[in-house]
């Protein structure tokens, strides 16, 4: 590490959607992105940071979609959460052939791919060193992976939440619509909320505001940004109390 790599935050949360790891895709896992996305994984695990992910499954299965089709909202959640498991075997394959030692800890019962989450054990992965990703949402329908993320983030004590997006922060619409749109480099939770910008579903929000967790939203596929956000340079956003 170089002397002026000081990380900023000694254990983060990074949530992850599914479509992130879709590339150009239309769904799946494109091999080179997942790749990309552990390179940049692997520069903060070495530079001693503890972290632990939140995975999504979007990108191969979406469980809020099949509502229209007549399909049970819990069971297609329950198909979501199966989905999130199966990136997050994906994540940690491509992380030990880099040499990362990776835990996968399943809000579900499937013991023969991942340990049951249990917080005790998933501190003492991340004292270790061990990258921790936490898969199938909280376990329970209804609740999306970002209150996952905001959950996990509080129980593990995180100092941060990093959510990485497909755009480069909050802004103050979509830019890949609005090419006016104007990006907030910080801004509070409440004035988030006066300003309806939709950075985490509701729950996972209020529970960040409630906990006084910060969230960093930043572009994952800007090369080094990952990094950048850990050493405490000024790359995204930041919502605050």
């Amino acid at each position: 590490m170089a002397e002026n790599e000081t990380p900023k935050y000694k254990r983060i949360l990074l949530k992850l959607s599914g479509e992130a790891l879709m590339g150009n895709a239309a769904f799946g896992i494109n091999r080179d992105t997942l790749r990309a996305i552990v390179g940049e994984v692997k520069s903060i695990v070495d530079l001693g940071v503890e972290l632990a992910i939140v995975v999504g499954g979007g990108n191969i299965f979406r469980g809020v979609a099949l509502g229209s089709t007549g399909m049970d909202r819990a069971t297609g959640d329950y198909m979501g959460m199966l989905a999130t498991c199966m990136n997050a075997m994906a994540l940690q394959d491509c992380l030990r052939n880099e040499g990362v030692e990776t835990r996968v800890q399943c809000a579900l019962d499937i013991d023969q791919v991942a340990e049951p989450y249990i917080r005790g054990k998933a501190l003492s992965h991340l004292r270790k060193g061990k990258v921790v990703i936490f898969a199938a949402g909280t376990g329970n329908p209804f609740f999306t992976t970002d209150t996952a993320a905001a959950l996990r983030s509080i129980e593990i004590g995180a100092e941060v939440v990093l959510k990485a997006t497909q755009v480069d922060g909050v802004f103050t619409a979509d830019p890949k619509k609005d090419p006016t749109a104007k990006m907030f480099k910080s801004l509070t939770f409440d004035e988030a909320i006066q300003k309806k910008l939709k950075i985490l579903d509701a729950t996972a929000f209020t529970l960040c505001r409630d906990q006084k967790m910060p969230i960093r939203v930043f572009n994952l596929h800007n090369p080094g940004a990952l990094k950048r956000v850990v050493l405490g340079e000024d790359e995204g956003t930041l919502v605050h109390v």
